[in-house]
């Protein structure tokens, strides 16, 4: 019996073998990848993507090898990159020469060898970027220099207020602060506002997935800032946008920004603002609160209510407050006005899922990659909105051109030349040459961006590419800017405007717009 399981088991690895032997002599070196794509990338480097051989002759493929030259018949080779790692079949060559032409080639490897390369498309490319056109100076030379000495200077001026500031803290005694802290202790939760009565108020908004934080009266924490406001106030509101930048500054800024009888109203608002904030950050005991909502939620008996929305890690406690539901706490709201004229702190709970989805959407950022975006912006007498998506309202309206967002030379200097969509649209694209490519995606582009802003093509036909930059965001993320007819960049007061869409699309204010830049990208 244990000599013929013996005698089957053998006799099953001879099967095996023999099959194995077959397959070998069967097999043959891959053919060529497929799709070989040539990137330029940067001044230094440039991106090869590839796909699999159309057959791999009965043996798989475990490797391929990159190789490049400065010559087209590949006398020298330069240099060669073995990928091993079959995850992304995509390659970046880097240290390479500004300017020089490089040809770029592809194989793969199985048990029976190399097959043959395939050439790239297209055939060459030349390291570069925008910036490398001849006669170019940076626009921002020197102003990243001149805003660091400015920040020294006002850190230095910070810390020499810290140090006198904690050197009065040690002189004034144990005794009071532990007073001040008592005092706190049982009298601040009475400084939150209940009811709006005329007035500029402060709320903040923390949430947790669907909790919110809530005073120990069940209400979302209120304060007062004055109990009147100004015609000016839009213009104060957005000078307290720039805060969210600086929470942990209120104090020092306060100090610094002394008022007296008879200083300006606007500088009497804004102290009153700050005094606002720093009385929300006493009362919760946390600095951080969060970003300011776009636009003051007003109603029709004169109040006006100022938002801040923060996200939180998780339902950790803060001082006077706790954690409800916002179902809950709608449903047991009871309103002390009327259907037909809400008071902003109703209206503030019948949108506040509004307000927490348009605070998830604008913290979202671009996947890496160049974009085409579409800048349309609208005056009134006080301020410059911006048209965005709803979905995405950190960003102008845009479509995504391509992965890579380096816009090498060749491309910049076509871009210069191009007079309109009209060019764009009578472009031949069956030459091989290096911007080919990137002539068939920004007019692809084009097309998507005037469908989705509902405007038909023949009507585009005034519009042009933005030619002075590339707008480049950060984190790997670029724009190329499609503008209007100049007359109708920006719309003013009782203009007829046949750009803007209707739907789906928000008016932001230019200053917010920026905020949420700044947040995102940097």
């Amino acid at each position: 019996t244990e000599k013929e399981k013996q005698l089957k088991a053998w006799e099953w690895r001879s099967r095996l073998y023999k099959r194995m032997k077959a397959g070998y002599e069967h097999a043959r070196a891959p053919e060529a990848p497929t799709n070989v794509c040539l990137m330029v990338t940067s001044s230094t480097s440039l991106t090869v993507t590839f796909q699999e051989p159309l057959s791999v002759n009965s043996a798989v493929v475990t490797k391929y090898k990159v190789e490049w030259s400065s010559s087209e018949d590949f006398s020298p080779v330069l240099g060669e990159i073995i990928m091993d790692n079959l995850q992304s079949l995509r390659c970046s060559i880097t240290g390479l020469r500004t300017g020089q032409r490089y040809y770029v080639h592809v194989s793969a490897y199985n048990m029976r060898g190399w097959g043959p390369p395939r050439k790239s498309t297209p055939a060459y490319a030349s390291p570069s970027n925008w910036k490398d056109c001849s006669g170019r100076e940076a626009r921002h030379r020197g102003h990243t220099e001149a805003l660091e000495r400015l920040l020294q200077q006002v850190r230095a001026a910070h810390q020499h207020y810290n140090c006198r500031e904690s050197s009065k803290l040690q002189n004034s005694g144990r005794k009071q602060s532990v007073s001040r802290s008592l005092k706190h202790l049982f009298h601040s939760s009475n400084k939150f506002v209940k009811i709006l009565k005329r007035g500029l108020y402060l709320s903040v908004i923390f949430f947790y997935k669907d909790n919110l934080l809530v005073t120990n009266e069940d209400q979302i924490p209120i304060v007062e800032i004055d109990d009147s406001h100004s015609s000016s106030v839009m213009q104060d509101f957005l000078w307290f946008t720039k805060l969210s930048c600086m929470w942990d500054d209120i104090r020092w800024l306060r100090q610094n920004t002394s008022v007296s009888a008879s200083s300006s109203t606007a500088l009497q608002a804004r102290q009153k603002m700050l005094s606002a904030a720093a009385q929300l950050q006493n009362l919760l005991g946390t600095h951080n609160l969060g970003r300011v909502f776009y636009e003051p939620i007003k109603d029709r008996h004169g109040n006006m209510l100022i938002v801040t929305i923060r996200e939180v890690e998780s339902l950790y406690s803060f001082f006077n407050g706790k954690w409800m539901q916002v179902s809950k706490l709608q449903s047991q709201r009871k309103s002390l006005s009327t259907p037909e004229e809400p008071t902003a702190l109703d209206i503030l709970l019948i949108t506040i899922q509004d307000i927490l989805s348009y605070h998830k959407r604008s913290q979202q950022r671009l996947p890496p990659g160049l974009y085409l975006g579409y800048l349309k912006l609208c005056s009134s007498v006080d301020q410059i909105k911006v048209l965005v998506l709803q979905k995405l309202p950190n960003v102008l309206c845009h479509v995504k051109i391509r992965d890579n967002s380096n816009v090498s030379k060749d491309e910049w200097e076509w871009i210069q030349t191009l007079s309109g969509s009209e060019s764009v649209e009578s472009m031949d694209h069956t030459s091989d040459c290096p911007t080919q490519l990137f002539l068939y995606e920004l007019q692809m582009a084009v097309k998507a961006l005037l469908k989705q802003i509902n405007l038909p093509l023949h009507q585009a036909k005034h519009f042009r590419l933005y030619t002075q930059e590339v707008l480049e965001l950060g984190h790997n993320v670029s724009f190329l800017l499609l503008l209007p007819a100049s007359d109708d960049v920006c719309t003013a007061p009782g203009q007829n405007n046949p750009y803007t869409p209707h739907s789906g699309f928000l008016n932001l204010p230019l200053q917010m717009f920026e905020l949420g830049i700044v947040a995102c990208f940097t």
